[in-house]
């Protein structure tokens, strides 16, 4: 193997396992955005890229705003929010939710 079939092959691996890393499931993960809807157990959170992510709550989720604790009924459609979430069972569950420091004024749909 020729030295610069070797540093191609060493360049690929190097390259590969970050982007391995960040598959694996149980790696925290944040999305930047707005809540979409709420629906039950579950919001749809629009990132700033326009990819719409579905987060499942449960009861270990923290959602808090300017460090305050609050209930879920808090998540309204429009919030700005910031989510760590985890990947489980190809599902995304919810660890921290933060929401905006102003809450969402009501938003029409069309």
């Amino acid at each position: 193997m020729s030295r610069r079939s070797m540093f191609a092959a060493l360049l690929i691996m190097v390259l590969a396992v970050p982007a391995a890393a960040w598959a694996h499931e149980g790696h925290t993960h944040n999305i930047l955005g707005t809540i979409e809807s709420v629906k039950g157990e579950h919001l749809e959170v629009k990132g700033i890229d326009g990819k719409v992510l579905l987060v499942m709550l449960d009861a270990k989720t923290v959602i808090t705003r300017d460090g305050t604790k609050l209930e879920a009924t808090a998540l309204k459609v429009g919030e700005r929010v910031s989510v760590d979430y985890v990947q489980d069972k190809n599902m995304n569950m919810a660890k921290a939710i933060k929401l905006g420091t102003a809450p969402a004024s009501p938003r029409t749909r069309n």
